[in-house]
């Protein structure tokens, strides 16, 4: 008998020692709700889901970037995403926009950015084909001596199209 009572008061302490452990986890997961929530407002993160280009110029690097946007001949016919997204479709666009949100807020926090800051391979091969998709009918008339219908690098010689005022 004593034996049974015994193990009926090591089950609870077993139990009870899982608790601290449940409300640290709590507190964890809630603190991180918490501060990624707060970041993702104080980031104003509802203006990256937008084709609007003043979200861009939220980060202090890029407002030279949006200003000399606004102050070209782009302005009238295209958005930042327009040039740096995919336009194949909703799911690479938005998937595109993940990446390049998540390592540009990476890159600031930590302040592991190059000034002036530069393109990637990934969005320089985006920019290229958009360059394409909006002016194909024109490239598409340019020899650019390779043999091959593909323009050789839009960038090459236009990289400040869209960034110069």
């Amino acid at each position: 008998m004593e034996e049974s009572t015994s193990n009926a008061l090591q089950k609870p302490n077993r139990h009870l020692r899982a608790v601290p452990f449940w409300i640290l986890l709590s507190g964890l997961l809630g603190g991180l709700i918490t501060f990624g929530g707060f970041t993702f407002l104080y980031a104003q993160g509802t203006s990256y889901l937008s084709d609007d280009a003043k979200a861009c110029a939220n980060c202090h690097i890029m407002r030279d970037v949006y200003t000399a946007w606004n102050h070209g001949s782009h302005k009238a016919v295209a958005v930042c995403n327009d040039c740096h997204t995919p336009h194949d479709s909703f799911v690479t666009k938005y998937a595109v926009k993940a990446i390049n949100g998540f390592n540009h807020s990476l890159a600031f926090t930590i302040g592991n950015f190059p000034e002036p800051i530069r393109i990637t391979a990934m969005n320089r091969d985006i920019a290229q084909q958009n360059c394409v998709f909006c002016h194909g009918s024109m490239t598409s008339l340019i020899n650019h001596g390779t043999g091959s219908q593909q323009p050789v690098d839009c960038l090459r010689c236009h990289a400040k199209v869209g960034h110069e005022p």
